[in-house]
């Protein structure tokens, strides 16, 4: 069976006018476009590994446009991923693996999708990027954040030119911009829900900087410059309890605005669910190391899950689809900059 790729060396007819749902037809599926520019050194840019986030296409399509009758500062090279998800809105279908964890190092097992990112890997690691963007949206209420897999002065100046919120992770394994932190300095940009402008503008003032970029400073942020949090925990919902939010007759009844918890400081005792007739801890949470350690944040009390110690959320979400698909959300603690 042939590769699932397809590579164009120029912007494929009736790119920049497509709607995300259009392009399993215009494209015939999941593509690599390299453009050229005035430094040879590509930016590298991922957009549409879930179909349904599709903020970083639109931002895409804007700069290009910009460009349309110039040449571009910088050489550019675009995935355009999960194209079929896309035309159903969807963050990927039924059968298929997640186009953000079968990056190199994945723990996925192997399909022709993990091939395809690990040819993509090998193109571009011949073509040498300056850097790497993956662009992503959020389902849940979250501000727009940047998030990097290694420590590192590059790296955090960067994502702070992007926001002053970044978050470091290292789990889940398989994501796009940790696959690429052995080629350069890589990140991922949350840039809030689908559908709103400001952030398709963010996204794409973003992108515009990272071309005009000359090189990426290795000095240190300086502390008050940013807030680094660090990703300790995967919080997933046990597939034998039934959940909602707000009053339903579920076993995890969760707080209805549940979402608006991301990114704030939770002090321990904060209820987050009324239990009915549950048993044992109703969540999952695996830290870095993938060990299961819900009873450190969580605990049941009084048909109520409460949390055990303080503690910041990150993409909780209300959207049942994402829950069961992928997680509930992330937990977080604050960083200490490096010196």
């Amino acid at each position: 069976m042939g590769s699932l790729l397809h590579v164009f060396e120029a912007l494929p007819e009736g790119l920049l006018e497509a709607q995300p749902t259009q392009l399993a037809e215009l494209l015939d599926g999941p593509s690599l476009i390299h453009l050229p520019g005035r430094r040879e050194q590509p930016l590298f840019v991922s957009v549409l590994l879930h179909g349904n986030e599709t903020t970083g296409f639109l931002a895409l399509q804007n700069l290009l446009g910009r460009y349309r009758d110039k040449k571009l500062p910088r050489a550019l090279s675009i995935f355009i991923g999960n194209v079929e998800a896309a035309s159903d809105g969807l963050r990927r279908l039924a059968g298929q693996p997640d186009y953000n964890r079968i990056w190199p190092g994945s723990e996925y097992t192997d399909s022709p999708e993990k091939r395809m990112m690990a040819e993509i890997f090998s193109i571009m690691q011949q073509r040498q990027p300056f850097a790497s963007v993956d662009v992503h949206n959020n389902t849940g209420i979250n501000p727009h954040y940047a998030c990097i897999n290694k420590i590192d002065h590059r790296y955090i100046h960067l994502a702070s030119m992007f926001s002053r919120t970044l978050v470091y992770f290292i789990r889940p394994a398989g994501v796009q911009s940790m696959a690429f932190t052995q080629l350069c300095p890589a990140l991922t940009v949350e840039c809030g829900k689908v559908g709103q402008s400001a952030g398709e503008a963010h996204a794409e003032e973003f992108l515009d900087a990272c071309l005009h970029l000359s090189e990426i400073p290795q000095h240190p942020v300086a502390a008050h410059d940013v807030d680094l949090f660090h990703t300790v925990a995967t919080v997933r919902v046990a597939r034998a309890y039934s959940f909602g939010f707000g009053e339903k007759p579920v076993d995890i009844c969760f707080i209805n605005d549940l979402d608006h918890l991301n990114f704030r400081e939770l002090p321990a005792g904060t209820t987050l669910a009324h239990l009915d007739g549950v048993e044992g801890m109703p969540l999952e949470a695996s830290d870095e190391g993938g060990k299961e350690v819900a009873g450190r944040y969580f605990k049941v009390e009084d048909a109520m899950l409460r949390t055990t110690r303080s503690l910041m959320p990150s993409m909780f979400t209300l959207d049942e689809r994402v829950i069961r698909q992928d997680c509930l959300g992330y937990l977080m603690e604050r960083y200490r900059l490096p010196d």
